[in-house]
């Protein structure tokens, strides 16, 4: 188990400085916004609108949005306005002569007066005196109604799925989220770069990978045959991971990070797999132990989760309706998973001692856990419970192995009954894995070792760690050559992390499956616009 990082055990006083400033913002925000609204025809989004209180009646104020439900009554009709700002709607009164149009979908513009409102739903309400239906919509095949639809049935849409509150507050969460990653990176020094997508090499050595290959007209046989190298003069891939390359240009700025496309032609059906999605790796230049990069994986993921924990996008997360947030998570435990993240002293422990803990409650679960096999499921999520105690949990020091040929071995343990690397899993509550690091190993010799060891082609120019004078090292067909290079000149010790952002993402929204996560999923079978 481990100790309190440094400068961090006053988190509570900074989650409360973190809520005061917020609940600062939002009152200068009221006023700025009643100042700005009263004047003739400015436009608002509808967050600061239901934000805004006035005490008078405020005229000329113009809403942009998109109907989600028109109810009738006798003169009028209520309108519910949806622009995917906020979780809630804004509603508007209009008169039954200007009612012409306003149907479920139909994008409008909606000008009058925003006046206090008799009912509970909001503060206030839109009295409509100019309607415009900027684009119409049909009721009748508009497929996206105000009754509850099933997550399954909403994926069969990704085109219009992003219109439903919900899907708007995960894109709102995902931005805010980025923006804060980028704010911490920066005042860490790290330089943000963009690795390729186009590869040469399978990063992972996994061979779950897509071949990337142009498409052809038919030649004049009416054949489309053309091979796979025609276009790089050898087989290119999309990549599973931009490590490699970041190792790379960690060589040349010092510290860097990237939030990439990658790609996984993984045949999974599962809820936590995807063939496209996004991952955070970020790689440390002269880092001498792994500490150093779980401190840096620690810091960033709390210092995400206390600086968004009060702003409006998360309030409305724990305080939504339960129609809206049938497939969630509970509100409340999606809210512990927030206070966890942002608790100090994340526990660590080594592989060896997991696996030990494992054996000892060994009937409770159904692929017994054995040193040198991997975690299963049920073994993280148990570890995950009663080692976190609803904090994350680093295990690291898994067996050389089951582990990247890249992966620094670690020195020899007493307790360990075989070679172990230095790396680490990082495991949250009710998701497991949701990150993943280690040293990489620095040294020419070792690499090629290890290389060897895990049936990795290793450039023939380069034998027993030697470079054989007037050979280039990229002769051999070999598509690691360059990253051996890396080793040639200068390469100091380094460690690095990865990071899937969707999962992480899916888990402090308490999204069911990483599909719901993202605007435009693929997974295994499924790629529909």
């Amino acid at each position: 188990m481990r100790r309190a990082a440094l400068g961090l055990a006053a988190w509570p006083a900074r989650r409360s400085a973190a809520i005061a400033r917020v609940s600062r913002c939002n009152s200068y925000a009221n006023r700025v916004i009643g100042r700005r609204c009263i004047s003739h025809h400015t436009n608002q989004s509808i967050a600061q609108l239901l934000q805004w209180k006035p005490a008078e009646k405020a005229d000329d104020v113009v809403v942009n949005g998109y109907v989600r439900s028109v109810r009738s009554m006798k003169a009028h009709r209520f309108v519910s306005l949806g622009d995917g700002s906020s979780l809630a709607p804004l509603q508007a009164l209009v008169h039954t002569d200007q009612a012409q149009g306003l149907a479920v979908g139909a994008a409008v513009r909606l000008t009058g007066s925003w006046v206090a409102s008799p009912g509970n739903s909001q503060s206030h309400e839109l009295h409509a005196s100019k309607v415009e239906v900027l684009g119409p919509s049909d009721p009748k095949t508009f497929p996206i109604q105000k009754k509850y639809q099933t997550p399954e049935y909403l994926r069969t849409m990704p085109h219009l799925r992003p219109r439903t509150p919900l899907q708007g507050l995960l894109l709102r969460l995902r931005s805010d989220a980025i923006a804060t990653l980028t704010h911490f990176f920066a005042s860490q020094r790290f330089t943000q770069t963009h690795p390729p997508i186009i590869t040469s090499s399978d990063c992972e050595g996994a061979g779950e990978v897509f071949t990337l290959a142009p498409a052809t007209k038919p030649d004049r046989s009416g054949s489309k045959s053309v091979p796979e190298d025609s276009f790089f003069r050898s087989k290119k891939y999309l990549t599973v991971s931009t490590q490699l390359h970041l190792e790379a240009l960690a060589q040349a700025v010092g510290n860097v990070w990237t939030l990439s496309p990658v790609f996984r032609a993984e045949q999974s059906d599962t809820s936590r797999h995807l063939s496209e999605f996004y991952m955070l790796e970020a790689e440390m230049s002269f880092v001498d132990n792994l500490e150093t990069v779980m401190d840096l994986t620690e810091n960033m993921l709390r210092s995400l989760s206390t600086s968004l924990f009060a702003t409006t996008t998360i309030q409305e997360l724990f305080s939504r309706s339960a129609q809206i947030g049938s497939g969630l998570a509970p509100a409340d435990e999606v809210k512990r998973r927030w206070e966890g993240l942002m608790q100090p002293s994340w526990p660590r422990i080594t592989y060896t001692e997991a696996i030990r803990l494992l054996q000892q409650k060994a009937e409770l679960f159904t692929l017994k856990p054995t040193w040198g096999a991997g975690l299963q499921s049920e073994h993280e999520k148990f570890l995950a419970e009663h080692v976190g105690g609803g904090k994350p949990v680093f295990v690291t020091n898994y067996p050389r192995d089951i582990k990247a040929f890249y992966m620094l071995e670690a020195q020899s343990d007493p307790q360990s009954p075989g070679a172990t690397v230095e790396c680490f899993d990082l495991l949250v509550p009710e998701l497991c894995e949701i990150a993943g690091g280690s040293m990489r190993e620095h040294r020419l010799p070792h690499l090629l070792d290890a290389m060897r060891r895990h049936g990795v082609v290793t450039p023939a120019s380069q034998m027993a760690g030697e470079i054989i004078a007037g050979q280039d090292s990229h002769d051999s067909g070999s598509n690691l050559g360059w990253y051996v290079d890396l080793r040639r000149w200068g390469c100091p010790p380094h460690g690095g992390f990865g990071l899937g952002f969707d999962r992480l993402l899916s888990y402090m929204a308490g999204v069911q499956t990483v599909r719901d996560i993202v605007a435009f999923p693929r997974w295994y079978g499924r790629c529909d616009c």
